[in-house]
C-alpha cells in the first residue's frame, strides 16, 4: 500500500535538478477566433527531472537505492526546490510575519501554512504541507509565538495547532514563516542506466513530480 516516507531526497542531487511548476490549461478557439480559456486544476503541480544533478557514479548509486527503498513510484517523499523552499524572498531571512495564514475569532485552534504567490491581479495561495522540523515560527498580531508552549506543528501536514490559553483572539492576524519541502514521487517505475553512455557525459533521466494530499 502506498505511503509517504518523511526521508529528503539526497540534497546534493536535488540542487542540481531541472524542472519547475507546471499549469494545466485548457485552451479553446471558437469560430469567430477569439479564446476561452479554463484552468483544469486549481493548484499548480511541480516536477523536475533530478537526472541533471547526478555528477558522479557514487551519487548515481545513491539514487538507485533510493528508489528502490520507494519501490520506484509507489511511496512519496520530501524534495527540496533550490528556487522555492522558503516563507520570505530569496536570500531574506526568515520572520514569524512572512505569510499571513488566517484570522483568529477566539475559538479556532487550528491554521494550515500556505505561501501567496503575487498580490495585485490574483494572487495563489499554495499550501504548505512538509515544513522543515525546527523552521517554523508563528506570530499573533505581530507577536512572535513560543514553539512547543503556544503551539505545535504537524510536519507532514503544514498544521499549526494553538495549545490551550494561547488560541488567537478575535480579529487577531496569525502570521508563519519557515522553510518546506515539496512532497513529490518518482514519476517513472523503470530507471534506465547506460553506464558508458554515463561515463561519456549523458544525463540519466530521472523524473519526480509533485503529489497532492
Amino acid at each position: 500500500m502506498s505511503a509517504f516516507h518523511d526521508v529528503l531526497f539526497p540534497l546534493d542531487i536535488a540542487l542540481g535538478a531541472a524542472g519547475g511548476p507546471e499549469r494545466v490549461t485548457q485552451v479553446v478557439t471558437t469560430a469567430t477566433g477569439r479564446e476561452e480559456r479554463n484552468t483544469r486544476m486549481a493548484d499548480s503541480r511541480r516536477r523536475w527531472d533530478a537526472g541533471y544533478g547526478v555528477k558522479t557514479l557514487t551519487a548515481l548509486s545513491g539514487v538507485v537505492a533510493f528508489f528502490e527503498e520507494r519501490r520506484g513510484r509507489l511511496h512519496g517523499f520530501r524534495w527540496r526546490d533550490r528556487l522555492d523552499h522558503a516563507s520570505a524572498a530569496p536570500g531574506a531571512p526568515i520572520t514569524a510575519q512572512d505569510q499571513r495564514i488566517g484570522t483568529g475569532d477566539g475559538v479556532l485552534r487550528q491554521f494550515t501554512l500556505s505561501k501567496t504567490y503575487g498580490g495585485l491581479h490574483a494572487p495563489y495561495r499554495r499550501p504548505i504541507t512538509c515544513p522543515v522540523p525546527g523552521s517554523v515560527r508563528v506570530a499573533v498580531n505581530g507577536v512572535e509565538q513560543s514553539a512547543g508552549t503556544a503551539f505545535t506543528v504537524e510536519i507532514t501536514t503544514g498544521v499549526i495547532t494553538f495549545t490551550a490559553g494561547h488560541i488567537p483572539p478575535a480579529d487577531a492576524v496569525v502570521s508563519a514563516g519557515f522553510m518546506f519541502d515539496v512532497p513529490v514521487r518518482f514519476d517513472t517505475d523503470f530507471l534506465e542506466v547506460n553506464l558508458s553512455a554515463f561515463e561519456a557525459g549523458e544525463i540519466p533521466r530521472i523524473p519526480v513530480i509533485e503529489i497532492h494530499p
